[in-house]
């Protein structure tokens, strides 16, 4: 005998809303169709599915990864496991950056990973001239098609940090860089097993990637331009440090909804 939708729901050992978002993915309902449809019979190829997704959620892999979708900005993007999975803290980038533009202003977004910070971006600025670069050609495919789900204009390159932007200047320069310490227990814990390493750690003191942000800047922005970085909860005042001891002005951090001093920056004399 096939279950029923709402009898396979009690059943999954996940939380609720896990549960609710496999079942959507599955089924291709809506959650007011979850709730409408609750005795609806499975198809027996319905609920191999739905029980297969559950057991790869209990072994750990994120639901993102599973169902190729996170929310970021108020919009949906698409992530495999070559990038970073978006996460509500980096918003707090999206909206300096924006802030700061000028109408019609270049903002250049540094390992874009998903494009979820250049894609943001550019659907809440359509005058912004937006350019994101990656190392990592797989990032660079899965970021194209965001800006396409979107229909955003960004202008993708295949660079390591400035490299393929030599003798360009820019309004804002945004990045979300690998800053994790080598050997940071966190690295084998949660969500984080499954992301890409390389985007995740430099593989040393987590600064490394940040110290090549604040080197190139300078000759990267553009008159009163503005560099804004994010970074582990406890490396502010280390990040601060390095935009100061490279001529930035008006220095400062900014903190995330949960408190922490999570993005620092600074403006070109």
């Amino acid at each position: 005998m096939h279950p029923t939708l709402a009898a396979l729901q009690k059943a999954s050992p996940l939380d609720a809303l896990e549960t609710r978002i496999l079942f959507m993915h599955v089924l291709g309902l809506s959650r007011t169709q979850l709730i409408t449809q609750s005795e609806r019979v499975l198809s027996e190829d319905e609920a191999a599915s739905i029980r297969q997704l559950i057991e790869r959620r209990v072994a750990g892999e994120p639901i993102a990864y599973i169902v190729g979708v996170r929310e970021f900005y108020g919009l949906p993007f698409h992530v495999t496991p070559a990038v970073l999975i978006p996460r509500p803290e980096t918003e707090l980038l999206v909206e300096l950056a924006i802030e700061r533009l000028p109408q019609q202003g270049r903002v250049l977004d540094l390992g874009t990973g998903s494009g979820a910070i250049a894609v943001a971006i550019a659907h809440a600025r359509p005058d912004a001239l937006v350019t994101a670069l990656d190392v990592s050609t797989d990032s660079l495919a899965v970021a194209k098609g965001n800006a396409e789900r979107h229909a955003v204009n960004v202008e993708f390159l295949h660079s390591d940090w400035y490299g393929a932007v030599a003798g360009r200047r820019f309004d804002v320069i945004v990045s979300n860089p690998p800053y994790i310490v080598a050997g940071d227990a966190h690295l084998a814990q949660g969500d984080l097993r499954f992301e890409p390493v390389k985007a995740l750690t430099d593989h040393a003191d987590g600064l490394s990637a940040i110290r090549t942000l604040c080197e190139g800047a300078g000759a990267h922005l553009a008159p009163q331009g503005s560099i804004h970085i994010e970074h582990g909860y406890d490396q502010a005042a280390a990040v601060r440090a390095l935009l100061s001891g490279h001529g930035f002005a008006n220095v400062q951090s900014w903190r995330d909804l949960a408190g922490i001093e999570r993005v620092s920056g600074g403006f070109a004399r």
